[in-house]
């Protein structure tokens, strides 16, 4: 998806992989433990908890880690998370989503909106960028997964909407509606997908200057770094220039 896997790119290839490794398992299993909490802890019978569990191997989580976190939503001392979405304007008119899990709304909101001051931005009400994106559903898959024709004739004839293509993903986009379906046909064809869920698609993006790239660049860092925030999106583009100062 514009704008998201290119932030989401240089993140990882800029973060300490140890550090990244270790949060984003957490965060991993957080989202399967409320998955589970929400419905059956059974996978094939919770459309939700498949999805985490399905991003949770394409990161490499251990199978230990994955079924702990699934016994965790039936224990006594189970965490109770919200789920809470952010909006708000980065430096360059950049609209920008948040979602997150959270024990403690205040603390969470406070962070999120001090990431926003330090950037130059500004947290605004729910609602208040949300209509400039699409809700879809998003499949990704290695781009070793299959060529580029095969994938877009497979999802097209499985009724998805749209397939991009990049140097290491396949990322299909369906309707809310018709993710389960073209899911359940794309894995019986090329095997399990990366991820599997529900996504914000900016209907736009918005070029920004390398200043203000820089910017947003950081502001996601920080977002991403957070504990609770399980996701972000943002409707931008930046510059091959700096991308690759960035990346290197």
């Amino acid at each position: 998806m514009a704008g998201h896997s290119q932030f989401k790119n240089i993140m990882h290839k800029k973060g300490k992989q140890d550090a990244i490794r270790s949060k984003l398992f957490s965060k991993l299993a957080r989202e399967i433990t409320v998955a589970a909490k929400m419905g059956l802890p059974d996978p094939n019978m919770n459309a939700r908890l498949r999805a985490a569990v399905l991003a949770a191997r394409a990161e490499n989580m251990p199978k230990d880690n994955i079924e702990r976190a699934i016994k965790k939503a039936s224990g006594a001392d189970a965490e109770n998370y919200d789920e809470v979405r952010y909006e708000g304007y980065a430096p360059g008119g950049v609209a920008v989503i948040i979602e997150a899990l959270t024990d403690n709304r205040n603390r969470t909101a406070g962070e999120v909106r001090s990431y926003f001051t330090k950037a130059g931005g500004a947290l605004a009400e729910t609602g208040a960028v949300s209509f400039m994106f699409d809700r879809v559903g998003l499949i990704e898959f290695d781009r070793k997964a299959a060529t580029e024709d095969a994938m877009m004739e497979a999802a097209i004839d499985a009724g998805a909407d749209d397939v991009s293509t990049t140097d290491e993903t396949h990322e299909v986009i369906t309707s809310v509606e018709s993710l389960r379906d073209v899911a359940k046909a794309l894995e019986e064809k090329f095997g399990e997908p990366r991820k599997a869920a529900l996504a914000w698609r900016p209907q736009n993006t918005i070029k920004v200057d390398d200043d203000s790239g820089e910017k947003v660049l950081k502001l996601v860092g920080l977002l991403e770094d957070n504990d609770d925030v399980q996701n972000v999106y943002a409707n931008f583009e930046v510059s091959d220039a700096l991308v690759a100062k960035l990346a290197g």
